[in-house]
């Protein structure tokens, strides 16, 4: 999946009139790229729809226009697309009670590294987490991460092939797993592998 570049985003004005539209059709996409794992993790599959979304959000938020910013975003978004034999995902850790929150958040770190995927036929592969920065402390994880998971070759052609996939994340504290994901977001991560 080629990284995005300047030349394709909307201009702040263009996004303004367009943002509805696109919008609901970001959203009925992420549908089959969300994958919960128990009542706390969830996985959100990102792809070159879903980034430009989130750069588009930025630059309308931050009200960036300028050549400089704009590439600013484009650097710090752009590793998040999948290059054609990984997934990557946002992590959240989501606790809607804040004390609750904040009491799991002390108890789950190193979550990160333990959450996997498993193609069918194959060892489990594990995230690899936070490229960009530390997000961890001595008293606490982050609510947030960034996963990325390496696929070999072959576990990619058993996945073009209609293998299963399954995910799972093996914390002591924290440990479930999805067996089988459902077939239309098995397809949608699919799509991320050229």
């Amino acid at each position: 999946m080629k990284k995005l570049t300047r030349d394709e985003l909307m201009g702040l004005e263009q996004y303004a009139t367009e943002r509805s539209d696109f919008r609901s059709k970001v959203m009925a996409h992420k549908k089959n790229r969300q994958v919960q794992i128990g009542e706390h993790a969830t996985l959100y599959f990102e792809d070159r729809l879903t980034i430009q979304y989130q750069i588009q959000e930025m630059l309308r938020v931050e009200r960036i226009f300028e050549a400089a910013g704009i590439q600013e975003e484009l650097d710090a978004y752009n590793p998040l697309i999948p290059h054609g034999s990984n997934w990557t995902a946002t992590f959240m850790i989501e606790y809607s009670d804040e004390n609750e929150r904040k009491v799991a958040l002390s108890k789950l770190i190193g979550i990160e590294d333990k959450v996997w995927v498993q193609v069918e036929g194959f060892d489990r592969v594990y995230a690899i987490a936070d490229e960009d920065l530390e997000r961890n402390t001595e008293e606490k994880t982050s609510a947030v991460h960034f996963l990325r998971f390496e696929l070999g070759e072959t576990m990619v052609a058993a996945l073009k092939g209609a293998a299963a996939v399954n995910m799972g994340i093996e914390h002591e504290n924290y440990h479930f797993s999805v067996m089988s994901l459902p077939q239309p977001k098995r397809d949608s991560l699919c799509e991320d592998l050229d």
